[in-house]
């Protein structure tokens, strides 16, 4: 039986709040980070800057790692068209996002290309009433500009939104911004001490925590 939640709609981030990004990220962003290698400039902070690539938008690693302007613009030239192909599954807990009987927005940033394959791969268009990819190489658009944007298209009052995911300065900071109320998926537990908003491990814990 599906359950009604007294939220009207929920909007999700895409990587590592529906599918963990390290389950791809070796192969994915192996050209990219041998062309940071061989750039000479950044090898005592390849492992930072792998973890940042794996959780931020590349402009957003380029800029807090010093990054030159070359380095920079030959990362993005490779990064906007790359696409991804191989095997990619959610959560195993993503299933239950489907029994949540609210609309379901899916707010991304990224390169439209890799994070469009993403979604195919993921096979879960279906899932939600739009899907909105943030290209910061194209557009001057943030994730809260899209989030007021489906608050004002479609009616809704703020008290009625949630937003959920796992960055601390993207996600969630905008729909603190705009007075949202937001959720942290923390599955790899990595803001534990964190006690100034809800955090979850598991949907299932959004599901006790909603209905």
């Amino acid at each position: 039986m599906r359950k009604v939640m007294y939220k009207k709609a929920i909007i999700f981030d895409l990587d590592n709040t529906v599918y963990p990004v390290h389950s791809i990220g070796e192969e994915l962003f192996a050209s990219l980070l041998e062309l940071i290698r061989q750039n000479g400039n950044h090898a005592q902070y390849m492992d930072k800057i792998k973890d940042d690539i794996m959780r931020k938008p590349f402009q957003l690693v380029a800029r807090e790692n010093d990054f030159d302007e070359y380095l920079t613009t030959k990362g993005i030239a490779l990064l906007t068209d790359l696409e991804y192909r191989g095997k990619i599954a959610p959560f195993d807990d993503y299933r239950v996002v489907k029994d949540f009987a609210v609309d379901k927005f899916l707010v991304t940033t990224g390169f439209r290309k890799l994070q469009q394959s993403k979604v195919e791969g993921l096979k879960i268009t279906n899932d939600f009433k739009e899907i909105h990819i943030v290209d910061p190489s194209t557009s001057d658009r943030t994730k809260k500009d899209v989030f007021a944007e489906i608050i004002e298209r479609h009616g809704y009052h703020k008290p009625e939104v949630l937003v959920v995911g796992d960055d601390l300065h993207s996600e969630i900071k905008a729909a603190q911004d705009l007075g949202i109320e937001a959720i942290l998926y923390d599955k790899s537990n990595r803001h534990k001490g964190i006690a100034s908003i809800r955090r979850i491990e598991r949907f299932e814990e959004l599901d006790e925590l909603l209905f």
